[in-house]
């Protein structure tokens, strides 16, 4: 054993409440563990003990593209974490490692292509024109949320993923309970298996399927048994869930340009710039409270001087990357010229969000309906009593009140 491993410093363990914050505020507890060390320790209202948090651009890239940190090994493990309930299904692709998550992705990856993405493109865009076309009728004042941040991405998902419309708000049901900690174990659970019993249902259906959707592209993956039922559910049930994300992301998105009206403006007046401004604002909105899956090291590394041993669990911030000043000067600023961007707002590696592509078209789209179909929208309410989420994992405005 060498001095350095003798003699190493190891940081204090630094508990995170991950208490609900307003607005966009950057998590103050995130600030001082950036503050602290590229590598500290934390531990989580929940759970067992305390894990490694990685909160530089490059120590972030490496800890979610290195073999040595597996996902797999979380699964028998009652990691310290955020959410109160802890029910990974067996297969599920957020805790499978290469190469059984290589090929579980590789079955649907055909959706969420530049091509796959540009099919569901005009549909997407007609469905938003109604929605904004029902606002403008109804009048103002309206919930933008309500009227359209919520329906539009439930629509899309639905549409990308084969679910009959009829099978829309079911669906937004189900993934509220299992995204939301306020309601208990028991009631998310009873959720989450509802919706792998109805995705099991609708994959076993496609199993000669030739559809570009993904339950038909999970349907004929399995009939041609390059994967188990069990396996496509899992992975149609976290596409599902995760295609509501741009909920909470445009929310922020726009509680950020109605609170920052000169950013709005310059989106109105240079069209041309939206999809930087975009990625900009996907780097800069803390898109979740604390951090989400734990890795765990399967033979002892080193990061920045720091021994991680086998067995240890260690998590990532992409939010705290997103932040590093190293990577993006003048980082808490948002700066629509920023360029390049290198942010990792959609994971990195392996487990990189493959719905990264459709959240920027629909969040495309959502800007260029909002900013130009109604350039008087303003806050019908004062910035600080716009209401946020409270014990949500995924972080948003509960209601985004305007007016125009």
């Amino acid at each position: 054993m060498s001095e350095e491993t003798i003699f190493q410093t190891v940081p204090p363990v630094r508990d995170w409440p991950a208490v609900d914050l307003p607005g966009s505020d950057f998590d103050p507890v995130l600030t001082e563990l950036m503050r602290e060390g590229p590598v500290t320790r934390i531990s989580l209202p929940n759970g067992e003990g305390w894990a490694w948090l990685a909160t530089r651009h490059d120590d972030v890239r490496l800890v979610t593209n290195d073999p040595r940190f597996g996902r797999e090994a979380v699964m028998d493990r009652q990691v310290t974490r955020l959410a109160p309930h802890f029910i990974p299904a067996r297969g599920a692709v957020g805790f499978l490692d290469p190469p059984d998550h290589t090929r579980l992705r590789r079955s649907v990856a055909a959706a969420f292509t530049a091509r796959g993405v540009e099919r569901v493109r005009e549909r997407s865009r007609a469905m938003l024109d109604e929605l904004v076309d029902a606002m403008l009728g109804a009048g103002p004042p309206a919930d933008l949320t309500e009227a359209v941040l919520s329906p539009f991405p439930i629509a899309v998902i639905c549409e990308l993923m084969g679910a009959p419309a009829t099978d829309r708000h079911t669906l937004h049901t189900w993934t509220q309970l299992i995204l939301s900690s306020s309601h208990g174990a028991e009631v998310s659970e009873r959720a989450k298996n509802e919706m792998n019993a109805y995705f099991s249902d609708l994959i076993g259906l496609r199993s000669d399927s030739t559809g570009e959707d993904v339950t038909s592209l999970l349907g004929a993956a399995v009939g041609r048994q390059e994967i188990t039922l069990e396996e496509a559910v899992g992975l149609a049930v976290l596409l599902q869930i995760g295609g509501e994300a741009v909920t909470n992301n445009s929310g922020q998105m726009f509680h950020l340009l109605l609170t920052r009206p000169e950013l709005a403006e310059r989106l109105r007046s240079e069209p041309e710039i939206r999809p930087r401004a975009i990625d900009e604002l996907l780097r800069w909105i803390p898109h979740r409270n604390a951090v989400g899956l734990s890795r765990i090291a399967l033979e002892d590394v080193e990061i920045k001087g720091v021994r991680i041993r086998a067995g240890d669990a260690v998590y990532v911030s992409y939010l705290a990357a997103n932040r590093d000043p190293e990577i993006f000067p003048d980082p808490d600023t948002v700066d629509f010229d920023r360029s390049p961007n290198p942010h990792v707002s959609f994971g990195f590696g392996p487990h990189y969000c493959p719905g990264g592509m459709l959240a920027r078209l629909e969040s495309e789209l959502l800007v260029d309906a909002v900013l130009d179909r109604v350039p008087g929208m303003k806050l019908a309410v004062a910035p600080e009593d716009v209401p946020f989420k409270k014990g949500a994992l995924i972080r948003g405005p509960e209601a985004l009140p305007v007016t125009w």
